[in-house]
């Protein structure tokens, strides 16, 4: 490795993928309680969010041929980084698969109110 950059991007790599494990194991622990997993998952899309806007968004290139070379390298990488949300309707439609006999309180669209026209 004659590149220091190449050093410092291996060493990066190390720390996320030990910080990835760190992650990993605090979900593990919390299996089964669905409120402390949620807690990860919030801090987790709470930090790409922070990051995304404050760092990420100030080192974007200045001009074509930087941006360019950056969506090449995104998309030769993995694509972009995106944390997906569960929708209610689909918790709900997970839920009524398992047990169909759902209360009618929580009427057809799933947001706990019944239709009135």
């Amino acid at each position: 490795m004659d590149n220091p950059t190449e050093f410092d991007s291996q060493a990066r790599s190390n720390q996320l993928e030990i910080l990835a494990e760190k992650v990993l194991t605090l979900a593990k622990t919390a299996e089964g309680n669905t409120l402390e997993i949620l807690a990860v998952l919030r801090i987790l899309e709470q930090l790409h969010q922070n990051v995304r806007e404050s760092l990420f968004q100030q080192s974007l290139p200045d001009n074509r041929q930087k941006l360019y070379h950056l969506l090449r390298e995104i998309e030769s990488k993995g694509g972009w980084p995106y944390i997906p949300r569960s929708s209610i309707k689909a918790l709900m439609e997970n839920l009524e698969k398992e047990s169909p006999e759902l209360p009618e309180e929580l009427g057809q669209d799933g947001a706990g109110s019944k239709n009135k026209d």
